[in-house]
């Protein structure tokens, strides 16, 4: 059985760690499915992955970094924003012996991950490796066998970094495959890479799962799902309900996920009294999530940015109209404006509330979008991204 190689930086919560464990789940139905994982973070990985892949951890998760908020910032390969955070809350306090302690420790792991990772390529028997980061496909062309059968995979948007995408067509020019999450990133990428071998392939991401009942998008409840973090624009999205509930003070918006925006969010909640309108979830599992949209008339995605935008499709599988701002680059290739939701331009709060109000009073409007919606995911099967992938592995892509 032909071995597939997936490198992962580790495991835990977040859009990639999903992405890797959605496909090595297709792809142990058909190979030999190894994920090759930097830092184990948690006993279990935070997304359900098929008992036959094989998961090698490089780095335990008994790290020298004591503060969990550190190790994030150091898996995610912040090195100097960890440094800065540790003068921020050690240095500046006079903790300067747990300021060098910690610091010292983040330069030994930040360092130790090269060393154990190109040693874990140079070693493994499989003959088609998978990496997921900029910095790892670095890697993988430079100690990856020249048999192996090299594929890079990008789930980040460049968002008009010129220097990001420098460094992205440097670490992929080596590689065999470039496969890009959406037609966007993949046009851009092709013009960059095509004086190199690498090859450029769309390919999703996928929903592994769609619900056989549909919201009845009766109940007055608001939902979004993301990290909690600056660039998903969740204080954005509260200033807005702020508004919203002055006319509609029956409605409800629920928010899940988890991150370090939490307590600022919390805080914003209850210096407005939005504590009976607005609930924050945090980290759920997917039959929460699924319970939770069943539940909802509306989807709202506030992102500054978006690569893709899986939970839209896991709100269109529900039968949910989406909104979202521009601003969220994969938001427009799943929303189609006016049909299955809303694009609003240059991130107009204002005009976002007004297609949210439209949609709170006019139930046979979220009907027909909600049904345009779930036509929308076909495209994003399991069995169509599996049939995908399998092309690629088996080098049946045209070029």
């Amino acid at each position: 059985m032909k071995k597939i190689a997936i490198l992962s930086l580790h495991l835990g919560y977040g859009g990639i760690e999903k992405s890797i464990a959605a496909l090595a789940n297709i792809l142990c139905e058909k190979y030999q499915v190894e994920i090759i994982c930097i830092y184990k973070l948690y006993d279990e990985p935070a997304f359900e992955i098929d008992p036959r892949v094989k998961i090698t951890y490089l780095i335990e998760s008994n790290l020298p970094v004591r503060v969990a908020s550190y190790k994030v910032l150091l898996f995610d390969g912040h090195f100097i924003k960890l440094l800065k955070k540790l003068h921020q809350d050690y240095f500046k306090k006079l903790k300067f012996l747990s300021f060098f302690k910690d610091g010292l420790n983040g330069i030994f792991i930040y360092k130790k991950r090269h060393k154990v990772m190109k040693q874990a390529i140079k070693n493994s028997d499989a003959r088609t490796i998978i990496s997921t980061r900029t910095f790892l496909n670095e890697w993988l062309s430079l100690y990856g066998d020249s048999n192996v059968i090299k594929i890079g995979w990008e789930h980040n948007h460049h968002h008009n970094n010129e220097k990001y995408a420098i460094d992205v067509v440097r670490s992929s020019k080596n590689l065999d495959y470039f496969v890009l999450v959406s037609k966007d990133l993949t046009k851009y990428y092709k013009k960059r890479l095509k004086k190199y071998k690498c090859q450029c392939v769309y390919i999703p991401n996928m929903l592994d799962n769609i619900p056989k009942r549909l919201s009845p998008l009766k109940e007055e409840r608001l939902i979004s799902v993301g990290r909690l973090s600056r660039e998903k624009g969740y204080i954005d999205l509260l200033k807005m309900m702020k508004k919203l509930v002055r006319k509609h003070p029956t409605w409800h918006l629920d928010i899940i996920g988890d991150g370090p925006e939490k307590d600022y969010l919390t805080d914003y909640i209850a210096e407005n009294n939005l504590q009976k309108n607005v609930t924050l979830h945090g980290f759920r599992s997917k039959d929460y999530i699924d319970k939770m949209l069943h539940k909802s008339s509306l989807f709202i995605m506030t992102s500054h940015t978006e690569s893709f935008g899986i939970v839209l499709l896991e709100a269109m599988s529900h039968g949910i109209p989406c909104l979202a701002f521009q601003s969220a680059e994969g938001a427009r290739e799943i929303i189609s404006s006016g049909k299955n939701g809303y694009i609003i331009k240059n991130r107009n709060k204002d005009a976002m509330i007004k297609k949210i109000e439209d949609l709170m009073k006019k139930e046979e409007i979220r009907k027909k979008m909600g049904k345009e919606a779930r036509k929308t995911i076909k495209q994003y099967t399991k069995e169509q991204i599996q049939e995908e992938w399998y092309n690629l592995l088996e080098k049946k892509v045209k070029r």
